[in-house]
């Protein structure tokens, strides 16, 4: 089969064949980056590209996503799902183990796109590889021999790594069904969850010996973050915990945490951009516990309460 691509991008955009090849010519090397510091330490790098290919990304997605599909098991970047699904999906069973990708999306290169449109039937032309390389993937070192890879930060990746991923996430629901064990990915976070108590120790070792065999090794797992947990410990997925009664909370600490900052706020002590942190904060928690906003309701009133949900920020300042 095949995509199509050049016919397909200049029905959606201005460029005829020519202009898109001259467009990306640079294209990998157009990016802003820059970091932001990760939870738990270290630096996340951020490499967002210029508006014009921002667009073209956009557009370039309305192409693909026609042709490709994303496994349910994968519930990152998909409309109506969200980090709380992934963890209700696992909240009734005692054990789990959660495994990392180690840096995901700058693992993530041409080639494995190509390889997972071969798997999909798409042949692609020399010409087609050309424009998806340089229209999805980015140019860490900025040199004509430098190893292009997806970026954090660009619209396209998501769906590109969702795509790569399928045979992955097709593979591992279809063996951990049979097992009785329940299976999701969020980007780069894996979660296994069972009933039986020592199903999960051959998984790291089979995923492995996958990632060799289908992915020439270029995605691996972060060895550090491969976590095995019971109802016995604190069990946490992709930021929330689950209690031992199978709900879902965003811990104890936390909400300490939120109640403190919204008492602050009552006194008038804080600043306008933790107001904005707070409200974040507050709106992820009832979201996760929606029984946390009457608690605080009682606590703090619930015109206080409505009133922090309801806040504006306009020119660096709030507006009730």
């Amino acid at each position: 089969m095949r995509l199509n691509l050049y016919a397909k991008l200049t029905e959606i955009q201005p460029r005829n064949r020519r202009q898109i090849d001259s467009f990306l010519y640079n294209a990998p090397n157009r990016y802003k980056v820059y970091s932001i510091p990760k939870r738990n330490g270290g630096e996340r790098i951020i490499a967002h590209p210029s508006s014009e290919l921002k667009t073209f990304q956009h557009e370039l997605i309305k192409v693909l996503e026609a042709h490709f599909l994303i496994h349910e098991s994968a519930l990152a970047y998909k409309k109506g799902y969200g980090i709380k699904h992934n963890a209700e999906m696992h909240s009734d069973n005692p054990y789990i183990l959660k495994l990392d990708f180690s840096d995901f999306f700058n693992s993530i290169t041409p080639d494995l796109l190509f390889m997972a449109c071969k798997w999909s039937g798409y042949n692609l032309s020399v010409a087609e590889k050309r424009l998806l390389t340089k229209g999805l993937f980015w140019n860490k070192a900025k040199s004509q021999s430098g190893r292009l890879s997806l970026s954090v930060g660009a619209p396209s990746s998501p769906l590109i790594s969702n795509i790569i991923m399928y045979l992955f996430d097709e593979t591992f629901s279809s063996l951990c069904e049979q097992r009785e064990i329940v299976y999701s990915r969020y980007a780069d976070d894996l979660t296994f969850s069972t009933r039986h108590k020592n199903a999960l120790f051959t998984l790291p070792d089979e995923v492995r010996t996958f990632l060799n065999k289908h992915y020439a090794n270029r995605i691996t797992l972060n060895e550090r973050k491969t976590i095995y947990t019971s109802r016995a410990h604190n069990r946490h997925i992709t930021g929330i915990t689950l209690t031992t009664q199978g709900t879902l909370s965003v811990g104890r600490e936390r909400k300490r945490f939120i109640s403190s900052l919204i008492h602050k706020y009552t006194l008038g002590l804080l600043e306008p951009e933790m107001t904005y942190y707070l409200q974040g904060l507050l709106s992820f928690a009832i979201y996760i516990e929606p029984e946390f906003r009457l608690r605080m309701s009682k606590k703090y009133s619930q015109e206080t309460v409505l009133e922090l949900l309801k806040l504006r920020k306009k020119d660096g300042t709030y507006r009730k």
